[in-house]
């Protein structure tokens, strides 16, 4: 039987695009086939650091990427290519859930294995597309600073759940529906299909983000609003900035209490 933590360290561990793909697929698979293991291998966690990346794209910081106009093939290609490089990091960050924090109730491995696919095909959605342009991921330069998060919140489950799907990957839902109106407006019907079908999937993964977040707050009888701020703040103050997606947060799991905050608050910018 395929054991999850020694997949997961292969696909954290190796730089080639090709094999975390194939990996991804296949824990899937038998995970659907119930010939996966969960439990958990006995050797201490690497640190996030010892993940690999490819050697392109060549990461950079955000301001030094390019801006080109959508109307453009070109600027097409650079969107595409920058959401690719999301999903890519999210593959990453999704086995990092499921490879450090070993004493987690069943369901949480299975509902992020589940993200895990989830992303992956997103990725190869985006990146045929980039084909069909003649562009490959790695072409570009793409962002420096996605994979931090997973260092920063390598201490707690719960800052993970806080930070990764109710931070990084809630912000998603207020940016992508602003992407699908301008690849509309430029007549991209293809693109625009990929990605409604990566929205409707990232509100299960925010959706999941919150339900673990919340039941980690209720085994420690902390109150979930206040810790979420709390962690917030502690971690990237000044850079959670509206406008939000409320209709779209909420059915993602935020209480009306923080879609309040984060509204008149602006995420302490």
């Amino acid at each position: 039987m395929t054991n999850l933590s020694s997949l997961a360290l292969q696909i954290l561990t190796t730089a080639d695009v090709e094999t975390k793909l194939c990996l991804t697929h296949q824990a899937w698979r038998h995970c659907q086939r119930n010939e996966l293991s969960l439990e958990p291998d006995e050797s201490p966690p690497l640190p996030p650091e010892s993940a690999r990346f490819p050697d392109r794209p060549i990461l950079v910081d955000p301001r030094e990427l390019p801006k080109r106009k959508l109307g453009s093939k070109e600027g097409k290609v650079a969107l595409l290519h920058a959401v690719a490089h999301i999903e890519f990091s999210a593959i990453q960050l999704a086995w990092d859930h499921l490879y450090r924090f070993r004493e987690m109730p069943k369901q949480y491995y299975l509902d992020w294995l589940g993200v895990a696919e989830e992303e992956a095909q997103h990725f190869e959605l985006l990146r045929g597309r980039l084909r069909e342009f003649g562009a490959e991921y790695g072409d570009l330069p793409a962002h420096a600073g996605l994979w931090g998060i997973a260092t920063d919140t390598a201490y707690d489950v719960l800052a993970r759940m806080a930070l990764v799907p109710r931070f990084m990957e809630a912000r998603g839902l207020d940016v992508t529906p602003g992407m699908i109106v301008k690849l509309q407006n430029v007549g991209d019907a293809a693109s625009v299909k990929i990605l409604e079908r990566i929205l409707t999937d990232e509100v299960g993964h925010v959706a999941l983000g919150s339900r673990w977040f919340q039941w980690i707050c209720g085994q420690r009888g902390l109150n979930p609003e206040q810790e979420y701020f709390k962690l917030i703040d502690r971690h990237m103050k000044g850079q959670a900035r509206g406008p939000f997606n409320l209709e779209l947060r909420r059915l993602a799991g935020f209480s009306e209490a923080e879609l309040i905050l984060l509204d008149k608050a602006q995420g302490f910018a």
